[in-house]
């Protein structure tokens, strides 16, 4: 008997209202994750990635964003609760690691001070129990003398400790489900590994479900277990990542692979980019929104919007290459 999925998102549409008519910013978009599981977000910038993620904490204020369908979450649609429901859930059931930690923690209250709220925002716990617990989570996302650390304020740590901090913030209340928004961008090259090898470790050991958002192929290859392609708002291409690497199949997603920099080994080779830009949310083509970059676009591409089909067990794709 299967097992029903962590969470469920299904139909999910985003639009942003800025003028006499609302523009979609995310078009339609179904995604489950399991427990324990790692599955991959990937897009360029601009392709919805992050309003996706913010969206499955109710972080998308209404005006000016509408968020309609479903997010399934313990048998209950998150796109129902009150804001007051919304703090019940946040950070305690579905936490986020967001972006760039100097700008999300605050510069004027010492590292501990914010774990410790984090903590006690969802549950009552003596000052003392909330050091010691502090102190357990910065040693456990591999933060040295923690009883210094907890004192010290988030200018005075590099940035790769700043991210940890955000990790120990988000795994305060023991959440199900971690949210990580390019948990590693402007981190040195030897760091980005640790903290992916730590988060690695972390859903492994407590069976987080963690969707990771990204628009670094390498970062998917060492964590992922399940890839999900994103373009223009709309998922275009969903498989395991080992089937994902050795045989992609949208046109977009082979053109991600190609301009990625040349194997380790070859003294030589040039990265082939995909020609153009994602559109801006005024400017998306009718039909396929990738058909203008698309060296593969056919006629129906240019009016039709593609049905997801499943050419092969376990993936899905948005193309008319691959007719239903």
């Amino acid at each position: 008997m299967s097992r029903s999925p962590l969470l469920c998102v299904s139909g999910l549409e985003i639009a942003i209202r800025v003028g006499p008519s609302p523009l979609a910013a995310v078009n339609g978009i179904t995604l489950s994750l399991d427990a324990g599981e790692c599955a991959c977000l990937v897009g360029e910038s601009g392709c919805g990635k992050s309003l996706t993620a913010l969206s499955l904490l109710g972080l998308l204020p209404s005006p000016p964003f509408c968020v309609n369908g479903s997010i399934t979450f313990q048998g209950r649609n998150l796109l129902d609760l009150t804001e007051r429901g919304w703090r019940s859930i946040r950070g305690r059931e579905i936490a986020m690691i967001f972006q760039e930690p100097m700008t999300a923690l605050n510069p004027v209250f010492t590292v501990g001070a914010q774990i410790g709220e984090a903590i006690t925002t969802h549950e009552k716990v003596p000052s003392r129990e909330v050091k010691g617990r502090v102190e357990t989570l910065l040693v456990q996302v591999g933060i040295s003398d923690p009883e210094i650390r907890l004192g010290q304020y988030p200018h005075e740590l590099s940035g790769g400790l700043r991210q940890r901090v955000m990790i120990a913030m988000a795994l305060a209340c023991g959440p199900r489900i971690l949210l990580a928004d390019e948990p590693t961008t402007a981190i040195d090259v030897s760091i980005q590994a640790q903290i992916l090898d730590l988060l690695h470790a972390l859903r492994a050991e407590r069976g987080l479900g963690l969707l990771l958002i990204t628009h670094n192929l390498g970062v998917v290859a060492r964590i992922a277990d399940r890839v999900l392609i994103m373009y223009a708002g709309r998922i275009v291409e969903e498989a395991p990542v080992r089937d994902l690497f050795a045989q992609p199949l949208h046109p977009y997603t082979r053109g991600l692979l190609a301009s990625l920099p040349p194997a380790s080994g070859r003294k030589h080779g040039r990265l082939t980019p995909i020609p153009g830009a994602v559109p801006s949310l005024g400017e998306i083509p009718g039909g396929c929104a990738f058909h203008p970059r698309c060296p593969q676009a056919v006629a129906a591409c240019s009016h039709i919007i593609p049905s997801q089909t499943s050419p092969a067990p376990g993936r899905k794709v948005a193309c008319h290459l691959y007719p239903a």
